[in-house]
């Protein structure tokens, strides 16, 4: 994949982008190979998971979860409509992952029906002259893992790496990439976030894994949000090294790397504990992905302001999303930047986008966003595409389907997919820049 030109002022002019487009004039376009592309993940979208831990998790009392994924949008069988409608506005590329907990529904069986099921979704990418960007795990597992211990167990490594394989072997012929994890440092995010860290909320999640413990009868029961990062963290590096090498292995010349929750963390006032934030939150990864990986995923949804206390919180008078967050779009272009200087290796934008009820803001994010990009891609970061969350309005752990960040609104009894205008704003730019 090339990936040294850079993105033109002209070309993005031609979308309507206007004034904010025009920070860097050039003539030139993307790329040649540059993915415009949306996401999902499997448990957030195919409904009834029902081997993986966290279908477990939502269904047992307390839970973290206010509402169950249930049917999810149905995208288990629906999928062809989800790749028709992303290719229908321009868009190249399909982010979406392969769920664990139904190839491998218990230790070492693995289910040929369910490996078919994956390979038909991406020979329909294929069908439709959508690429297959894939991820082999999205933060859930299957439940037997976790009742064993998860990724707590030194030996998680060897059986996430077995699970590539398999699924390597019957899949990797027809990606484009593959991602191994899906944003493993995210439980060290949350921490930085006080309102995800009170003493209440952890005695709280405490007591629901111990009621997943007792649903379970283990009292090794870890999964992913519930588990314990200290522990997790250096098994979740060793599985990502050695599902990289298991894909490889299968399809040498197939992309391989994984996604991070990059948040741009910018210093606020005296004595900010900035560094001490980004060295606790990603320089493990870094490090990890510096030594082994094809590119790096960046997943930024904005800034996080630091103070000498930690988050200095949001601005007054600050736009603000619906999940009430700061708007701030410019955290993508910091996000790339900074990996790439810590990394040396090329980025993909595999996540980006706003939850709101709003889809002009939307528009508005994703101009403001890819300008942001843009001026880091002039600068000399190679970037391999811009990948939106979400191709669809769907299940956000925790927040249930209260969070809005869809490019497609899905009725949530009948499962009709309703297209936002956000939409084909997002693949008239995609068409414009495509060289």
């Amino acid at each position: 994949m090339n990936r040294r030109q850079i993105m033109g002022a002209a070309a993005l002019a031609a979308t309507g982008l206007g004034a904010r487009a025009q920070a860097r004039p050039s003539a030139q376009r993307l790329p040649r190979g540059f993915l415009w592309g949306a996401a999902t993940a499997g448990h957030q979208v195919e409904g009834n998971n029902v081997n993986s831990d966290v279908w477990l998790v939502e269904n047992i009392k307390p839970t973290t979860f206010p509402i169950r994924s249930g049917d999810a949008c149905n995208s288990y069988h629906l999928y062809e409509e989800d790749i028709r409608l992303l290719k229908s506005f321009g868009l190249d590329t399909y982010r979406f992952s392969i769920e664990w907990a139904r190839i491998e529904p218990s230790p070492g069986q693995f289910s040929n029906a369910e490996l078919d099921h994956y390979r038909r979704m991406i020979e329909t990418c294929h069908r439709h002259g959508v690429r297959a960007a894939v991820t082999f795990n999205h933060f859930t597992c299957p439940l037997w893992f976790s009742v064993r211990g998860g990724w707590g167990e030194p030996d998680s490594p060897d059986l996430f790496a077995r699970y590539c394989d398999t699924a390597a072997r019957h899949l990797a012929d027809g990606l484009h990439m593959a991602f191994t994890l899906n944003e493993p440092q995210v439980n060290r995010v949350l921490r930085w976030i006080p309102v995800l860290a009170t003493p209440a909320r952890a005695k709280w999640k405490e007591a629901v894994k111990a009621a997943a413990r007792r649903a379970t009868a283990s009292d090794r029961f870890m999964s992913f949000h519930l588990g314990d990062d200290e522990l997790m963290q250096p098994n979740l590096i060793a599985a990502h090294k050695a599902g990289y090498q298991a894909i490889k292995a299968v399809r040498a010349e197939l992309p391989v790397g994984v996604t991070l929750a990059i948040n741009d963390y910018q210093a606020a006032g005296p004595e900010s504990r900035v560094d001490e934030v980004r060295t606790y939150v990603d320089q493990a990864w870094l490090e990890a992905v510096k030594a082994t990986g094809d590119f790096v995923g960046v997943q930024n949804y904005g800034r996080t302001l630091i103070d000498a206390t930690g988050d200095a919180g949001t601005p007054k008078g600050a736009e603000r999303n619906s999940l009430n967050q700061e708007y701030y779009p410019a955290g993508l272009g910091n996000a790339v930047r900074y990996v790439y200087a810590a990394t040396g290796k090329p980025i993909l934008v595999s996540e980006n986008g706003i939850s709101t009820n709003n889809d002009d803001q939307r528009i508005r994010y994703i101009d403001d966003a890819l300008v942001g990009l843009r001026s880091a891609m002039a600068d000399g970061v190679p970037v391999l595409g811009y990948i939106q969350w979400s191709l669809l309005d769907n299940f956000e752990w925790s927040i249930g389907y209260m969070a809005k960040f869809g490019l497609v609104a899905v009725d949530r009894k009948t499962f009709v997919r309703t297209p936002k205008p956000s939409a084909w704003h997002l693949g008239k730019i995609a068409r414009s820049l495509r060289s």
